[in-house]
């Protein structure tokens, strides 16, 4: 498998900056997540249907969903919602 060269474009067309960048994005219900986000993160978004692009877990965490760390740890990673401006706030830890 190789990386889409067209993602980054993708990204940023869905409402993602770069400065949440991380190694996945997806669209779900009209909101794009990017990154590791812990299921129960998306779950609360759905659920909120706050006004904003999405949720996003930028970079690489080692400990995040999905990349080795057990559910414990997800609880330091700080996801974030990506409002429609791209600016950046805290959504859950």
């Amino acid at each position: 498998m190789t990386d889409d060269p067209a993602r980054p474009e993708f990204r940023l067309s869905v409402g993602i900056p770069d400065s949440a960048a991380s190694c996945h994005t997806a669209i779900v219900d009209g909101y794009a997540i990017e990154g590791h986000v812990p299921a129960e993160a998306i779950r609360r978004l759905l659920a909120d249907r706050p006004g904003a692009a999405g949720l996003a877990l930028p970079g690489m965490p080692s400990d995040s969903p999905g990349m080795g760390g057990d559910q414990a740890s997800w609880s330091n990673q700080p996801v974030m919602l990506v409002d429609r401006d791209g600016s950046l706030g805290v959504f859950t830890y």
